[in-house]
Parts: structure tokens; sequence; C-alpha cells
């Protein structure tokens, strides 16, 4: 029986001792392993949360690019808010929740529609345009006192949620300027 080396060729052969064939699959004919092609990048489908988070940035591309400023971004959030607080006592009977719900896309768009000179002013007008459209969906009697005191109440409910539309602006605003100075380092 003939035995084969074990050592593995690149060490060399040693002195006077005969060259033997190669051993094992794809060795070449110096010895060495031979590497195999590389295999084809078995690509799994993408899960449905990323499929969904695709559609939704080619529809946010897809949208109007306008760039507010500070004062513009103010006056558009606002409006939107007292537009959505009037349709919201219209249609639901004055739902806080309904409402709330409504300020988070508008935060996120006042956010993105800024422009860069005044990324600063988003997360500042995002709450005062919350407590505008707050006007009609505050249950108030009596007056302006009780109106003041729906609005007081509303807001004190709601903190949540102005917190939160507050946050996702701020954010969105961090983003946007650290990509803003990572390209003026380029």
């Amino acid at each position: 029986m003939e035995q084969h080396r074990t050592r593995s060729p690149r060490y060399g052969t040693p002195r006077g001792a005969p060259r033997l064939p190669p051993q094992g699959r794809g060795a070449g004919a110096d010895g060495r392993p031979q590497r195999r092609p590389a295999a084809a990048v078995v690509r799994r489908p993408a899960p449905p949360v990323v499929l969904a988070v695709r559609r939704i940035a080619r529809a946010v591309r897809r949208m109007p690019n306008p760039r507010l400023t500070g004062l513009g971004g103010g006056v558009f959030c606002g409006a939107v808010m007292l537009v959505l607080g009037c349709l919201d006592w219209l249609m639901f009977g004055s739902s806080l929740t309904v409402y709330s719900v409504l300020f988070l896309p508008v935060c996120t768009l006042t956010a993105v529609w800024i422009r860069k000179a005044d990324l600063v002013t988003a997360p500042v007008v995002v709450p005062i345009a919350f407590a505008v459209g707050l006007l009609p969906v505050a249950n108030g009697s009596n007056g302006a006192d009780g109106l003041l005191m729906g609005l007081v109440t509303a807001l004190a409910t709601q903190a949540g949620w102005l917190y939160g539309g507050t946050l996702i602006a701020g954010l969105i605003v961090l983003v946007r300027r650290i990509r803003m100075m990572r390209r003026r380092r380029a």
C-alpha cells in the first residue's frame, strides 16, 4: 500500500524525496488546492417590511419637493392643522385621538419641506401649530374662559402626541443636518 504525505505541499518536499501526485479533491497539478469558482449569490426575497419601506421611499421621492422658509413652514403647518381640526370637529365630533394621529404626518412633511437654512424652525413651529389646530377641537363652553380651559385640558391630555410629533420633526431635522454637514466635508 502506497503512503501519501499528509503535509501540505506548500512546505515543499524533503530533499531527495520523490514528488508525489496531488491528493484529494480540487488539487491542481502543482499540488495546491484549486479554488472553486464563486458560487452564484443566492438572493432571498426581501421581507415584506423591507418591500413596504422601499415602496414608501419611492412614493416620497415622487412627491413635490417644495422648500419652505421658516415662516412659510409655520404658516403651512398651522393652516393644515387648523383645517384638520375643523374637519375633525365636523366629521368626528372633536376626537382628540384622530386629531393627534393626523398631527404626525403634518410634522413629518413640515420637517422635510423646510429649506436647509431654516431647519431649526421645524421643531419650534410644530407645537405651535398643534395648539392652533386645537382651537376648533377643544370642547369649551361659556365663552373665552371655557375655550381656554378646553385648550389647556386638550394640550395636557394629548401631550404624548405633541411630544411625539415634535420628536419626529426634531429627528428629521437632525438627520438632514448631519447629511448636510457630511456633504460639505466631501
